[in-house]
């Protein structure tokens, strides 16, 4: 576990595009470590919402959480990956997962084994990312003598999405992160850093997706957006109060194993720019 736990902030999925650049400045202002952006089907596209955040900052990683992996051909994920480690070395980290399937089924690109299209995909992506001639034929990915003309200068992180005992292990395989799912309460994070670090190396990082929430009824909102995704909200999900709450909490969380939160706002969140700053000046420094 590192020294310092790492604490960033998500854009709401909700909000309008045209919201985010604000988002972004305040983040990169409030002294958080890390912004990342989703890519919730059928909202922002996450690759062009993390060039917009790194071309306008100069400190905080941003990270994409995730690019569903049916949806891109594996080829263009790498091409898009290695661009963009290039241009802001250190800056971006890519999380990928095999995305939400009702909403795979819409796009017309679900499949009937989606934790093995994980693992074809995911190995291939991790041998193009380190400048590898890749040639494979596998249930759903098939490459003929591919290789990335500019791969990154180093081996960059590579995120995995991961919810249940089977996705949790692959993501400590094959990824150097393990990204969890929103809305899980502290003993199933605790349970699923255990799984997914069975099978990772010494630096894995695992990341939390927490509900957060300050004020008299942060606890009625942090349920009231985990509504919006279809979960139901106990005391044991999310974190709300003042600052020691919060820090107290997350805390607690990385005592079961996670290095990184990234928080979510609540969408009825009225003032992005000072719960960035609470978040980065207040709760921050109690992270120790």
């Amino acid at each position: 576990m590192p020294n310092q736990l790492k604490l960033g902030l998500t854009f709401p999925p909700a909000l309008v595009p045209e919201a985010f650049r604000s988002f972004v400045t305040s983040v990169e202002s409030s002294g958080l470590d890390d912004l990342w952006v989703s890519e919730d089907c059928f909202k922002e596209a996450a690759i062009a919402s993390v060039v917009t955040a790194l071309a306008g900052t100069e400190r905080i990683r941003v990270g994409a959480s995730i690019l569903p992996v049916p949806l891109r051909n594996v080829v263009q994920a790498a091409m898009e990956i290695a661009t963009i480690d290039r241009l802001y070395p250190n800056r971006f980290v890519a999380g990928i997962g095999h995305g939400v399937q009702f909403w795979m089924e819409q796009a017309g690109v679900r499949v009937d084994a989606p934790l093995t299209l994980l693992r074809e995909y995911a190995t291939v992506l991790r041998q193009l990312l380190d400048g590898e001639r890749v040639s494979t034929t596998g249930r759903y990915v098939h490459l003929d003598d591919v290789a990335l003309e500019h791969p990154p200068h180093q081996s960059p992180a590579l995120l995995i999405g991961a919810a249940g005992p089977k996705s949790l292990a692959a993501a400590g395989e094959l990824g150097t992160g393990t990204l969890l799912s929103l809305g899980l309460d502290l003993d199933a994070i605790k349970q699923s850093c255990q799984t997914t670090l069975k099978t990772a190396g010494p630096d894995h990082e695992v990341i939390a997706s927490i509900p957060v929430a300050t004020g008299p009824d942060a606890r009625s909102r942090v349920d009231a957006e985990l509504a919006e995704y279809g979960m139901k909200g106990t005391p044991e999900i999310g974190a709300v109060g003042g600052a020691e709450e919060i820090a107290d909490r997350l805390l607690q969380l990385a005592a079961a194993g996670v290095t990184t939160i990234a928080v979510q706002p609540c969408r009825d969140e009225p003032d992005h720019d000072a719960f960035a700053h609470f978040l980065g000046q207040q709760v921050q420094p109690l992270l120790t």
